[in-house]
């Protein structure tokens, strides 16, 4: 009997190797329930893993009506439009989609944009502390670094972003079916807003993917109104959340292992292989999209059958010991890494240089304008959302001298509580 996991308790989010290692001793595959989705199998190997998002024919995203796996039928039309992307697509409409922003995420593509994100990246590290100290490193670098980069990506104003940074704080707090609720209104406030800026650009052009997507749909590219977006949440929404917390949870594991940040500060050209540790460790995209089992199956010694649904957990992959050695242990320098965090198969990751840049870029510029950052209060007071499925930092309070006494004051209550 597989141990009954709370998969959004502060208790797997602080050491999520001892819950994952408890779990794997029921088995590469077990049954749990999980928050929102509900009774599900789970793997909890590198191998079963693999197999699941590999196997497209016998895994798949869509009922065989083409329904969204993880969508239920009170759920309103415009959910139904935002879920509706290439994530939640089998093929060939997975490709179809994908084929048109493939260039744009191409690793020259991104190599070229790296020198501006540096730039944004040493900007929000000058102004930190601008506002007071200590200041929430999720909100005032984590969270803004991503979302300014993807923003200009795809051509949205920069005056929206405190708008964005409103609708990524509502999409984190997403924790049980009455946070959900909320988070319909947020979506719809979202897609409205997404189709005018698609309507602006298809009447006065402009710069960016989304002003690629318009031209694509009017030389009779192969994409529905609905779909584009759908297209642009999906990269507004997934290129800015995850690394948002890549960012903030890999700075909370520099900041509580000094020895761990002194070799990296030693010499940044190590930074991206830090990274690759941090993907692995830090997980922030604790596991995939349910799938549907199309048809009876053994997966790992484990029978399945047609209509049950799977969710792979990439944060087990990750600390899968058949992979990696001392796979609970935090190893800058690990060589090879063979983490899971950007999956694989058909649906790795578009995002993945993006990400990787966007985190090096963050880690290197925090650090070398603070090189004395630290924690304005114990680890121990440092919480995770109650996100299911999203390993989140809910506030990290830093200080800019770990030198100075950690302060007790009213200020760094308040920043916990706000």
């Amino acid at each position: 009997m597989a141990p009954r996991l709370d998969f959004t308790s502060e208790a797997f989010f602080r050491d999520p190797p001892r819950a994952i290692a408890t779990l794997r001793m029921s088995g590469p595959v077990v049954a749990a329930r999980f928050p929102i989705v509900g009774d599900v199998w789970i793997t909890t190997t590198h191998e079963a893993t693999a197999q699941v998002l590999k196997d497209g024919t016998n895994f798949t995203l869509r009922k065989e009506d083409g329904d969204v796996a993880g969508l239920r039928w009170w759920m309103p039309n415009y959910v139904r439009t935002i879920a509706n992307n290439m994530l939640t697509m089998d093929e060939p409409d997975h490709t179809r989609l994908r084929s048109i922003v493939d260039e744009a995420f191409r690793r020259r593509a991104i190599v070229a944009m790296e020198p501006r994100i540096r730039a944004i990246a040493d900007g929000l590290a000058d102004e930190l502390f601008l506002a007071g100290s200590p200041a929430d490193l999720v909100q005032r670098y984590a969270r803004i670094l991503p979302l300014a980069v993807i923003s200009e990506l795809l051509g949205l104003p920069l005056a929206d972003r405190p708008r964005f940074i409103a609708w990524a704080n509502t999409m984190s707090s997403l924790t049980n079916v009455v946070s959900f609720f909320r988070l319909l209104f947020a979506f719809r406030k979202m897609r409205a807003y997404l189709e005018r800026q698609l309507q602006i650009a298809r009447v006065r052009g402009g710069e960016g993917l989304i002003a690629e997507l318009v031209q694509v749909e009017r030389e009779g590219g192969q994409i529905t109104p609905d779909e584009m977006v759908s297209m642009v949440f999906l990269l507004l929404a997934a290129g800015s959340e995850t690394t948002t917390h890549l960012i903030s949870g890999s700075v909370y594991e520099l900041l509580r292992n000094p020895g761990v940040r002194d070799w990296l500060a030693q010499d940044w050209s190590r930074v991206g292989l830090a990274v690759e540790e941090f993907l692995r460790f830090v997980s922030p995209v604790q596991f995939s999209k349910p799938r549907y089992v199309r048809r009876d199956i053994e997966l790992a010694g484990v029978r399945l059958k047609k209509g049950d649904r799977v969710m792979v957990m990439l944060a087990a992959a990750n600390m899968d010991p058949a992979m990696h050695d001392r796979p609970e242990s935090l190893d800058l320098a690990r060589k090879p890494n063979r983490h899971m965090s950007f999956g694989t198969g058909i649906h790795f990751c578009l995002g993945h240089q993006l990400a990787r840049i966007e985190a090096a870029c963050a880690l290197e510029a925090l650090f070398v304008r603070w090189p004395r950052l630290g924690l304005a209060v114990e680890s121990s007071q440092i919480h995770w959302r109650k996100r299911p499925g999203l390993r989140a930092i809910a506030k990290l309070p830093v200080i800019a001298d770990a030198g100075e006494s950690r302060q007790r004051s009213s200020d760094v209550e308040q920043l916990l509580a706000g």
